[in-house]
């Protein structure tokens, strides 16, 4: 249940947090629906059609507005909030930190991803620790490895930091255990078939750059590895494709149960929670994803989309 006493409480206490909530146009909660919650994979969890991406778009609101975007989140139905210990903007909170300061007192009606930059397993272990600190938590729900890449020595991040996080969900620090992939499908396709993981984090978008949902996507439904897409829409939403078009790509991908997104602001984030909350089987039903991969196909690549660039790395300075 939504802590709504505390929510409120909150916008009393933060003017800012206040005035871009209410200039925000939000829906008001009493006339939407609820918010559409899928299986997460092995994992059982019901996770939320949109996620809460906590990486560079969302450090660079500003103090006032971050507080009240993770509250307006949370009580819209939002209950899946990824985050990772290298997001962090320079004399500012951490993401993690910000995630400190609202998500515990919502603890129990929402889930929480971290992820490690870490492969050495002493490094990913304290990393991990601090996290927790950071976040105000002594478990988190999701524990990954961070952004997989194609040079990925398997057997190395297996005595690393994988031990580590299965090690972190042996001892109930971690409930369960993935990890993310913005580069290499093929690692990721690989890794999935080696090791034991519950969920992963896959790029997947409609220009169809990298290869996810053709290369890593079947490997993951095959064992029931839980799915939450990611990059569907820096680069491409705007003139290119709309919000609502870009999420039902995603939605529609057989496997994917959520979708992460990061929002620089209260406004994108509106427009995508109630694109979520209007969900529309039938609209799923009959989206063409192929005529939106052939009209986008134009993108696929670094020209187009920032993080597919080699100096890519997903923070504030991005």
């Amino acid at each position: 249940m939504i802590d709504s006493i505390s929510r409120r409480a909150f916008l009393r206490r933060s003017g800012a947090g206040v005035s871009a909530f209410a200039a925000s146009g939000a829906l008001p909660l009493s006339a939407a629906g609820a918010m559409p919650l899928r299986t997460l994979g092995r994992t059982g969890l019901k996770v939320s059609l949109l996620a809460f991406g906590g990486g560079s778009q969302f450090l660079l609101a500003k103090d006032g507005l971050w507080e009240a975007m993770l509250e307006r989140a949370i009580a819209a139905g939002v209950n899946l909030f990824d985050t990772s210990s290298g997001y962090q903007w320079k004399a500012s909170k951490t993401s993690e930190e910000r995630f400190g300061e609202i998500l515990p007192r919502h603890r129990k009606s929402i889930y929480v991803s971290t992820k490690l930059e870490a492969r050495d397993y002493d490094k990913a272990r304290k990393e991990f620790e601090r996290s927790l600190q950071r976040m105000k938590m002594d478990y988190v729900d999701l524990l990954m490895i961070h952004s997989i890449e194609p040079s990925e020595d398997l057997a190395a991040l297996e005595k690393g930091a994988y031990r580590a996080i299965a090690e972190s969900k042996e001892q109930k620090l971690a409930r369960f255990i993935g990890f993310s992939s913005m580069n290499s499908a093929a690692k990721s396709k690989e890794l999935i078939e080696n090791l034991e993981v519950d969920a992963a984090i896959l790029a997947m978008n409609a220009t169809q750059y990298g290869d996810f949902a053709k290369v890593a996507l079947p490997a993951a439904r095959a064992k029931n590895v839980g799915i939450v897409a990611m990059k569907l829409m820096r680069g491409i939403v705007g003139n290119n494709a709309p919000a609502s078009d870009l999420l039902y790509y995603a939605w529609t991908q057989p496997g994917v149960a959520s979708a992460v997104v990061g929002h620089v602001g209260m406004d994108p984030m509106e427009e995508n929670l109630r694109i979520a909350l209007s969900y529309s089987p039938q609209r799923a039903d009959a989206f063409d994803r192929r005529r939106l991969e052939a009209r986008l196909s134009s993108l696929a690549g670094p020209h187009a989309l920032c993080w597919a660039r080699p100096e890519y790395r997903d923070s504030a300075f991005a």
